[in-house]
């Protein structure tokens, strides 16, 4: 966990201070962060290259804003959109929580892309979550995503179950599955899991899982 004032991230792997040999990525996911912000806190700009930065906004909303050379583009993201941001040879962003709407949670991954130092790119699409299915949110060699990310080894899925469904993970060699509302019911690998918790899954397909409470998950999916 970092604190600031007005924010707190909670860290899946090692990151900056928080160093654990044993936690330092999963496949090509390098960064899995879960962000609450208060209204007008973040992260002033900074700058990134040759990561993948996946977004999806819980609670509230995001203010982004990037730039590229003299190109710049600012932009509100809210829940039911995702947000893929390819670095590529760098971009300098910012992410500030919207004020008066109280805080804003949100979820964000980086990836290891499959090229380096390529042009940097940007885009936002809505994605609409039908109860007890599973969407495809972003991906690097599915089409049908709403978004492409530029890790073909990459899926990114998210479904909301009611208390009680039961849902069976997509097949994948790598799984990294996040409660990001709710709770499960305890599996056979693992204790219950509330909102924040996730576990990692290595060659074990179709696993099935149990919402105790009405909830919404997120699944990354990882081949080769």
């Amino acid at each position: 966990m970092t604190r600031a004032e007005g924010r707190d991230t909670r860290h899946a792997f090692s990151f900056g201070e928080h160093y654990d040999p044993e936690h330092v990525g999963f496949g090509p996911m390098v960064c899995h962060d879960e962000h609450s912000l208060g209204g007008g806190r973040g992260f002033p700009e900074h700058e990134h290259r040759d990561t993948e930065i996946v977004t999806w906004v819980l609670d509230g909303v995001l203010e982004h804003s990037h730039a590229v050379g003299s190109a710049s583009h600012t932009g509100r993201l809210a829940p039911g959109f995702v947000q893929v941001l390819s670095a590529g040879s760098g971009v300098s962003h910012s992410e500030i929580a919207a004020t008066g709407i109280g805080i804003t949670r949100f979820v964000q991954v980086r990836l290891t892309p499959d090229e380096t130092s390529t042009q940097p790119s940007y885009v936002v699409a809505p994605v609409h979550l039908e109860t007890g299915a599973w969407t495809l949110v972003a991906s690097g060699q599915d089409p049908a995503a709403p978004v492409r990310i530029g890790t073909s080894s990459a899926s990114f899925w998210a479904v909301r179950l009611e208390a009680g469904a039961t849902t069976s993970l997509p097949d994948a060699e790598r799984q990294h599955l996040f409660v990001s509302r709710g709770a499960l019911t305890r599996s056979s690998l693992a204790e219950p899991l509330s909102a924040g918790d996730a576990f990692l899954l290595t060659d074990h397909p179709g696993i099935e899982v149990t919402a105790a409470v009405p909830t919404e998950l997120l699944l990354w999916t990882f081949t080769g």
